[in-house]
């Protein structure tokens, strides 16, 4: 680990002028809680965010360029010196600048972490990449922290590439103002209505709104809907901000009575969504909301079902308690991705209001300024997956847009029953459950072999308006070295999933489950590469019946840890 105080005791002479871009330029940062009460902000740079960020921020369009910048052997390559610039309300507060290279041994201990303390007065200060002392077991460029002396402080950071002899770098846009009232803008938030749908279910919220009658309005997603990118996460994420605009359109004092829920946890998919749904929107049946946002359209690519999943969950949230009116929200990545064509299927059959953040902003990305343009990917991205506070806005302008639409309108004839539509993509895990240490209601003959632990060091989240963060499947198993006796459970359903913990970490091993006897899943906790909450169908659609479950290491990781944080099952009863 290389750590640098603030620079010489005496001037250099001056470093000729080389070419540069931008990796973070004029970045609004907040220290959330850590250990030791401290604060910190997270800028992942790794899985190709960091190339990503040059593209958006830096104007770099250089390919050869782009490339050098996935591993820490082309960075050094490429990059000469590393300038840091952070501005604070107190100029002579000390922050800590930290880049982290992940190791190839153990991702986030056997890497090179670049180190320095910088005064927040505004002045740059220049790393050079010489002075490091580099870790042969260095793979990719990691992440990039800032760590602060108190929690929630706020500062503006960027961070430039100065480059080596031989590589040159293009001039950055040019910076401007988003103009938040112009027609260009109204424009775009209108292109991002796919459409009304049956509009009663909204209606009938917001009209009970207006009477002043208690409404609870819920949020469940990905990273974007916890809020990663908004500074702070809590009060500037879209799903607070368009609570706010709904709450504005409903009449004054509304949020006496309009009650806010955020679920969002980052990296999670429909797939697991539809597990998290009773826990983390209904709160064990403690809530029943009257709308509900989905936000999967970046997360699902990996959902093994294609697509049944985000169907499931969309018709449990509809036929389930409060019967809710459900708005499908499709975010974007800063490749101009979504997943929107295979998803927008499910809202068009069940005559859901969709909206579209792409279909909102990216045509507009390519445009010139004068011409249409409102903003640049730079005013809109955070980094390549999370939007900036602008972009946030811009979400949650289009849900405003979306309130608006619905309350001049009538109510239709009929509300839609889609008991009875042919799902669009399938709809097998409408009715999963899920069952964990706490409730196991379902399973019988439990025994926790080796799985004799309770891991509490989960994925956690900020969930509604708290920047503390609430554990993700909290009662759980987990697995320490030792003796390699099995979990084992006997159960009755038609379909199964494992709800597990991933991770980077060498400590974790892999996991193999049986189902009366036969291997019907490996699962590799490494591939996804950070700790996080995922889940797996052990099989799905046999016949309904008792079957014998067991989880155990694969043979050579006896060794290892692994958690099991829950199941989730179908049976034709449920």
């Amino acid at each position: 680990m290389t750590v640098l105080r603030n620079g010489p005791a005496a001037p250099k002479d001056p470093e000729k002028k080389r070419p540069s871009f931008y990796i973070i330029r004029s970045t609004e940062i907040i220290g959330s809680p850590a250990p030791e009460g401290k604060g910190i902000q997270y800028l992942y740079e790794d899985d190709g965010r960091l190339p990503t960020s040059a593209k958006i921020v830096g104007n770099v369009t250089d390919e050869a360029i782009l490339e050098l910048m996935n591993t820490v052997v082309g960075l050094r390559k490429l990059v000469h010196s590393i300038g840091v610039t952070i501005e604070s309300d107190c100029a002579e507060e000390e922050m800590l600048f930290a880049f982290q290279m992940y190791g190839k041994t153990d991702p986030y201990n056997s890497g090179t972490t670049i180190q320095r303390v910088i005064k927040a007065n505004g002045a740059e200060n220049r790393i050079n990449m010489s002075e490091i002392d580099w870790s042969d077991d260095d793979n990719v460029p990691g992440q990039i922290r800032f760590e602060f002396e108190n929690p929630n402080t706020f500062a503006t950071v960027s961070v430039c590439f100065y480059l080596n002899e031989g590589y040159t770098a293009p001039e950055p846009e040019p910076d401007f103002e988003v103009d938040f009232n112009s027609e260009d803008y109204k424009n775009i938030i209108s292109k991002s209505l796919i459409q009304t749908g049956n509009p009663n279910r909204l209606k009938r919220a917001i009209d009970k709104a207006r009477a002043g009658e208690d409404v609870t309005i819920a949020y469940i997603g990905g990273s974007i809907t916890q809020g990663a990118g908004a500074i702070p996460i809590n009060t500037e994420c879209y799903a607070y901000q368009s609570y706010l605009r709904f709450c504005k359109l409903v009449g004054e004092d509304a949020e006496k009575h309009v009650h806010y829920v955020k679920a969002g946890v980052g990296g999670t998919p429909s797939e697991l969504g539809m597990l998290r749904y009773h826990s983390d929107v209904l709160r064990y049946d403690t809530v029943v909301p009257d709308v509900v946002i989905v936000e999967f359209a970046v997360n699902d690519e990996g959902d093994e079902t294609k697509g049944e999943c985000y169907d499931s969950l969309v018709r449990k949230i509809y036929n389930g308690p409060g019967q809710p009116a459900v708005i499908l929200m499709y975010s974007v990545f800063a490749d101009d991705w979504n997943l929107e064509d295979r998803l927008c299927i499910v809202g068009e059959t069940y005559e859901l209001p969709m909206v579209s953040v792409k279909r909102a902003v990216v045509e507009q990305f390519y445009k010139k300024t004068g011409e249409g343009k409102v903003m640049t990917k730079a005013h809109f991205f955070f980094d390549s997956y999370h939007p900036t506070n602008i972009g946030h806005r811009v979400m949650a302008d289009c849900l405003g847009n979306l309130f608006c639409q619905i309350a001049q309108m009538d109510y239709a004839e009929h509300e839609v029953d889609i008991t009875g539509i042919q799902p669009p993509i399938g709809s097998g895990f409408e009715h999963v459950q899920m069952l964990d240490r706490k409730d196991t209601r379902d399973a019988r003959n439990i025994e926790c072999g080796a799985f004799t632990e309770s891991d509490t060091q989960t994925q956690s989240v900020e969930r509604d308006l708290s920047v503390e963060f609430t554990p993700e499947f909290p009662n759980n198993w987990m697995r320490l070295p030792g003796e390699n006796t099995a979990f084992s459970m006997d159960i009755t359903c038609k379909s199964l999933l494992l709800i597990y913990m991933d991770s980077a970490s060498p400590e974790v091993g892999i996991a193999e489950v049986y189902v009366d006897g036969e291997l019907v899943l490996t699962v590799d906790p490494h591939i996804v590469g950070w700790q996080h909450c995922n889940s797996l169908i052990c099989f799905r659609d046999r016949e309904e019946k008792s079957y014998h479950v067991e989880v155990k290491m694969k043979k050579g990781d006896e060794d290892k840890k692994f958690t099991i944080l829950g199941w989730g099952y179908v049976r034709e009863e449920n």
